[in-house]
This record gives C-alpha cells, structure tokens and sequence, in this order.
C-alpha cells in the first residue's frame, strides 16, 4: 500500500481539538491537558489551518462548534476512543505475558538465575526481565510487578510493598570452594579459621545484620579481627570470589544450595547460625498483580517448599 499523499493532523493537535469541543471552552481544555490557554489556542488555529476551514464560531458569549466542527469533533472523539481502548487492551495482553522481578545483583546472578529456566520451561510464552538493586527502596513499585529480597522480620515492610517470606527460616553457613581448601588445608577449629585462613568480609550497611561477629558469637568462640581477610561493599563480588576459591565467606544456605549440591561451594565449618533476615518475595500494594506474576509467586513458593525440605 503506497504512503497517502496528505499527512494527518498531528495527534497532539486532534486530542485538544476533543477535549476543547468537549467542554466549548478552551480555559477548561487548557485546564484538562495540563497547558498554558495560549497553547490550546496555537494548537486549534494549527489544526484549523490544516484543514482549510474552521471549526470553531468564536463569539463573546463563548465557543461553539461550526458545522464542519460538529462532524469534525464526533469522528475524532469516537476514533480516538477506540484507539484508548485497544492500547489499554494490548497493554493488557502485553502484561499478561511479561514479568519484572527485581532483586539484589547477589540473589539475581547467584539464585534466581539458575532458576528460571526451570520456570520458563513450563511457561514458553512469557517474556522476563529483571531489575537490579541492592535495596527495594531505591525503586519505584511501579516498575516491577514482583521483588525479591532480604528483610529483618523485625522491621517493617517498606513502603507499598506486601512481604511473604520464601523460605519459613534460614540458616547462616560459612562457604569456600573445593579448590580452597585443597591449596590451604582444611579449617581445624574457628580460632584456625582466623590465623591461617581468609575471611570474605563484605562491608553492606544495607545488610550489615550478616556479620563474621554475630557468627562467632552464636558458635560460642571469641572474634577478632582475621590476619587474613579480602574486604568488599559488594555481595555478589563477595560470593564470585568465594567460588574462585579467594577465601571463606558468610552466606544463606537456602540461597547457595544449587551451588553447594553441584559442588562448586562446600560448607567449610559444620556450624550454622539462624538467620535473622530471610528472602521475601515483595508485591506491590494496591494493584491488582498480572497473570504472569501470580504464576511465577505460587511456582516459586512451591519450588521454595521442595528446596526447604531437602536441606
């Protein structure tokens, strides 16, 4: 089909033609769409001139439409309706087969990732994106339909936001790879840990509850600082040089379990800590939640249950 030799009028230009025919008052138009009267008024001559003729009689008492401005008005109006409703309906259809979940770049790259194919295997047709932060905080609800992230079961939700915990508790482990403790020996005791090994500290004041101290506390032994340690404000780069075989780290064993079953991370002291934050899964508030969203949150809480069960 070859292009029309006449181009339409600019949709900016239709729309205000509706609103101002609407109310026959281009104060309560300029009102409406959010502009200056002397805008509307720009906008309507552009359209008039366009067309050739005018659509509106401009009289003392107020507006009204010309004959011309009559049929004008019930067209555009009436299509401009059906475009509203078939892009709400794509939107829809759209939402339907796409899901946002945001999460920390720890759990994204560390967890979840080994995961979805599993999901997306029983759910071909959905498209999948994912956003990363390191606090739920920092973006907005609106963005995502689904998040998940650690939380202190003491605070409070943040704000718009509905937590389910993933797993019902969560135990604290050390980890190091294989490879580590066939270049360094094995760890005899926690005081052997501290002399002749390197701890992975990571320094996270949005997670500073998951600390080499607290672990020391709850095993019973006495911390200090290590005489060897490899220090980062970054979770992720944490829990990549743990499985590089750089050092011993801290970490949720729910969150490594794939990691410790394939065999890339071994727990490298027996001892355990509970854990006083847990993965939540976060849904926004006040929004009724996509299909695509309500299919990942039962899989996932399903998936979380069987896992839970074979630690």
């Amino acid at each position: 089909m070859s292009r029309r030799n006449v181009d339409l009028p600019p949709l900016n230009c239709l729309q205000t033609f509706e609103v101002a025919a609407r109310h026959l008052s281009f104060t309560q138009a300029a009102h409406e769409l959010n502009l200056t009267q002397s805008a509307v008024s720009r906008q309507i001559k552009r359209l008039e001139e366009d067309l050739a003729r005018p659509l509106f009689y401009r009289l003392a008492l107020g507006l009204s439409l010309t004959p011309a401005g009559v049929r004008y008005f019930r067209t555009v109006q009436r299509l401009l309706r059906e475009l509203d409703r078939e892009s709400a309906e794509l939107r829809r259809r759209g939402a339907d087969h796409q899901l946002t979940l945001a999460s920390t770049p720890t759990i994204s790259s560390i967890w979840l990732a080994g995961l979805l194919p599993q999901f997306q295997r029983e759910h071909p047709d959905l498209d999948i994106r994912i956003l990363c932060s390191e606090n739920p905080s920092h973006l907005d609800v609106s963005e995502y339909d689904l998040g998940l992230f650690y939380h202190l079961d003491e605070m409070a939700a943040p704000l718009g936001l509905e937590l389910t915990p993933v797993f019902d508790s969560e135990q604290v482990i050390t980890v190091c790879s294989p490879g580590y403790i066939e270049r360094h020996g094995p760890i005899r005791d926690l005081q052997h840990l501290l002399q002749a090994h390197t701890l992975l500290i990571v320094e996270d004041h949005y997670h500073d509850w998951l600390t080499w101290a607290d672990w020391f506390v709850d095993a019973g032994a006495h911390y200090h600082t290590p005489r060897h340690a490899l220090r980062t404000n970054s979770y992720q780069l944490l829990m990549q040089s743990a499985l590089m075989g750089h050092g011993v780290a801290l970490g949720w064993q729910s969150l490594l379990q794939s990691e410790l079953v394939a065999g890339r991370l071994q727990k490298a002291l027996p001892h355990s800590m509970h854990s006083c934050g847990r993965l939540h899964l976060m849904q926004p508030h006040h929004r009724n939640p996509p299909p695509a969203a309500r299919s990942f949150r039962q899989w996932l809480l399903a998936y979380a249950g069987r896992a839970q069960d074979s630690l």
